[in-house]
């Protein structure tokens, strides 16, 4: 398998022009339908939360937009959460370690930043902030290694993947293909920077309780740094 920073190097590698004629080639409009927002019915007619990944310094971007609006600034935990994967009971007295922050959810395991109108139309409440992860679905960029996606897809054009979403197949303009395309560089960019970070900043912890290590350290699930106990 390639080095993480070979991956960071084809991913700067891939020109914007390429991923938007992939995407206007796959087509998408957004419908507002929420599915990328909302928890995930499975088979047994149970849901699973919604789980986006966020970075650190989204999380901080985030916590500060309802300063900006006025409003009381959000805690860490009213943004994002410890990503659940690799931890013991996630939902109870969670226990473990974790490489990831997740967007926070609601009692229903929507969003936390999730709203919808009476007529069923979704909307996001910090749409000007939200994470790139938002900003860039229904696709990935499938590069080898480490940055490729996981999850099906149900399209694909060149290195451009395409996850489900009733907005697929749909006309776009091409600024608002080459908008998304230069968004989904980013991410998968940031991707890898971050999984960087993590490895370089890793130490092993014997602590109880949640450790998320980031590219930042290792911090507790209210986002403090553990070398501040």
């Amino acid at each position: 398998m390639e080095s993480l920073e070979t991956e960071l190097e084809r991913a700067r590698d891939v020109p914007v022009s390429e991923l938007a004629d992939a995407i206007e080639s796959i087509g998408f409009e957004c419908t507002r339908c929420g599915g990328c927002c909302t928890a995930v019915e499975t088979d047994d007619a149970d849901a699973e939360p919604h789980t986006a990944t966020v970075f650190p310094d989204e999380v901080r971007r985030l916590q500060s937009a309802a300063a900006d609006a006025g409003e009381e600034p959000y805690d860490w935990r009213d943004v994002a959460r410890p990503m659940p994967y690799g931890l013991e009971d996630p939902a109870g007295d969670a226990e473990g370690e974790t490489f990831e922050w997740a967007l926070q959810t609601d009692d229903c395991g929507d969003c936390a930043f999730y709203a919808e109108s009476d007529d069923g139309t979704g909307a996001c409440t910090v749409h000007g902030d939200r994470p790139l992860v938002c900003r860039t679905y229904p696709f990935s960029l499938a590069l080898a290694g480490t940055a490729e996606p996981a999850g099906e897809a149900v399209d694909r054009a060149g290195l451009v993947r395409a996850h489900e979403c009733e907005g697929l197949g749909r006309d776009i303009a091409r600024d608002e293909a080459e908008e998304l395309a230069a968004a989904l560089k980013e991410r998968t960019i940031r991707d890898i920077e971050e999984a960087i970070g993590v490895r370089d900043n890793y130490e092993p912890t014997d602590v109880e309780g949640v450790v998320v290590h980031d590219s930042e350290g290792q911090k507790r699930p209210d986002g403090t740094s553990l070398s501040e106990e």
